[in-house]
């Protein structure tokens, strides 16, 4: 194992990265940025890994992110175990962001989704119901799937 490979390997699928999305990023920050402006808020989501990715997230806009400022509207819909499981028990797995949206998104909202796992029916009934709801949908992953194309609004590959 050579640890300095790993490294050098993260620095190259970074660079890769803002190579191919840099326009489009610069326009989901934008976009990210007059959605708060405006009042409405960010909900975030993801399964596994990256459901840990949407609570730090979210919890860097509500606390503080390297400095002092106000809170920013946004929620991680992977913390309320309580939603999680009733959702799951008396419906399915596959309902527990969708009944979620259902509930707080409000149009001009943003669902920012993260995934490595393209195919996952929570995933598309999620942002089936934000799309119903008229929120903006950004996907954050690491390979595009044309399931989603006509769903999202944006993905950042």
């Amino acid at each position: 194992m050579n640890i300095k490979n790993y490294f050098n390997e993260s620095a190259e699928v970074k660079k890769a990265f803002i190579e191919q999305n840099e326009e489009k990023l610069i326009k989901v920050i934008n976009i990210i940025k007059e959605t708060l402006e405006k009042g409405n808020k960010l909900l975030i989501a993801g399964n596994g890994g990256s459901a840990a990715d949407a609570q730090h997230w979210a919890a860097e806009l509500i606390w503080r992110y390297k400095k002092e400022r106000n809170s920013l509207p946004a929620i991680a819909l992977t913390t309320d175990t309580s939603i999680l499981t009733a959702i799951g028990n008396d419906y399915w797995f596959d309902k527990i962001f969708e009944r979620q949206i259902e509930w707080l998104g409000q149009k001009g909202d943003i669902l920012i989704w993260i995934s490595t796992s393209w195919n996952s029916e929570n995933i598309i009934k999620a942002i089936k119901k934000a799309k119903e709801k008229w929120l903006i949908t950004i996907w954050l992953t690491w390979k595009w799937w044309w399931k989603m194309n006509e769903l999202l609004d944006y993905n950042l590959i």
